[in-house]
């Protein structure tokens, strides 16, 4: 392992997740004010990753081709344009329509990132450096909303939108000064098609886990912010720790990767599901900030576990398929979810009430996992060695 490759392209990436979880979690609550239905902060929070889904299948076959390092540039100057362009939105359909260019750059960011990590992991060890790259970036995830929050209870909002561009800036530039392109894993000539990943029954099965997994977590982000607000009564400081839990239960991927090259895979992944889906059905039922806390964090931790195991799946598969490519699909399932379950349960909560979007989240997650053990079968894909 490149040891020197993978802390620049860490350290980057939880620069631009820092910068992402600072205002994200907080678009419900600022379009909210702006006077959004449900359905439409279901679309203000969709709408990043509906554009991301539509352009990455091109952007990871495209770096497998033309190299990583000028996707991921590109990728942290888009972020941080629009991260300006949020202080001009003043309407839900504004905040929609950053959103989808927020998407673009995330689209040629993290994905490639991920590809980045592919391309220099060697066998066997997988799952680790997938667990201790997961760490860093739900860790930039999870602390974004603490400091968001405080940053908007001391100043405004504007403040964390102009926070979270100078942090791209900061990734873009360490991007373009530290990291080096590095020689690529790509597909052979059998396997160039775009969607030539999804051919394997492995691929499909961790698509179908982590499309659910992102089903559900797009949900908690744009209405446990709502919950917390409307029927807890807590302030954006509160409501930012809640969400911050995020980042050190996160930190047990660097454990769990590391199970996942020794025991069997499919099995943490089973457990991964079934923690989530319990535990995501008894948020509604949270009656104070402890109880939403503790519960939140049982949810985090059974994605904690799986999550890991489920990239190096993937990680195997595109040493065949093509690192770009795979990965890219990888990221494709979690957009898929997090862009049809917000505004799919921002319909439903229209109609049945906010707390009934837990419970369809939830009933989602489980198909997920009863997908992936049906087409994951019987195969462990535990290495040879450690």
């Amino acid at each position: 392992m490149n040891k020197k490759a993978f802390f620049i392209i860490a350290s980057t990436m939880f620069i631009s997740m820092l910068g992402m979880g600072i205002v994200t979690p907080f678009l419900p609550i600022y379009a909210d004010k702006l006077g959004a239905s449900p359905l439409e902060i279901g679309l203000v929070q969709a709408g990043f990753s509906i554009s991301n889904l539509f352009s990455l299948p091109f952007v990871g076959r495209l770096s497998d081709r033309l190299g990583r390092k000028v996707f991921l540039c590109i990728g942290l100057t888009v972020l941080a344009m629009a991260s300006l362009g949020f202080i001009w939105a003043s309407s839900p359909a504004q905040l929609i329509l950053m959103r989808l260019f927020q998407g673009l750059g995330a689209s040629a960011h993290m994905p490639i990132a991920q590809a980045y990590l592919g391309d220099i992991t060697p066998e066997g060890v997988e799952g680790k450096w997938m667990g201790y790259f997961n760490t860093v970036l739900f860790g930039g995830i999870g602390g974004g909303p603490l400091v968001g929050g405080v940053l908007n209870d001391l100043f405004n909002i504007d403040t964390t939108f102009l926070v979270m561009a100078a942090l791209n800036a900061g990734g873009l530039i360490a991007t373009l000064i530290f990291l080096q392109e590095y020689p690529r894993k790509t597909a052979p000539r059998e396997h160039s098609s775009i969607i030539d990943p999804l051919r394997s029954r492995i691929i499909r099965g961790v698509f179908a886990y982590r499309m659910t997994v992102g089903f559900g977590t797009s949900t908690f982000m744009a209405f446990i912010p709502l919950f917390a607000d409307l029927r807890l009564g807590l302030s954006t400081s509160l409501i930012g720790l809640l969400l911050a839990v995020r980042m050190p239960v996160s930190l047990m991927q660097s454990y769990t990767g590391r199970l996942a090259d020794r025991y069997d895979r499919r099995l943490l992944v089973v457990a991964s599901g079934a923690l989530t889906v319990i535990f995501s059905a008894l948020l509604p039922a949270s009656t104070g900030f402890w109880a939403l806390l503790a519960i939140y964090a049982l949810v985090v931790f059974g994605q904690a576990l799986g999550m890991p195991a489920a990239a190096a799946y993937v990680v195997e598969e595109g040493r065949t398929y093509g690192m770009g490519a795979s990965m890219t699909t990888l990221t494709m399932a979690a957009q898929a979810g997090n862009s049809i379950g917000p505004v799919l349960l921002g319909g439903v909560a229209n109609v049945l009430g906010l707390e009934s979007a837990f419970y369809f989240a939830a009933g989602f997650m489980f198909l997920g996992t009863l997908v992936f053990l049906w087409l994951v079968g019987q195969r462990r894909a535990v290495p040879s060695h450690k």
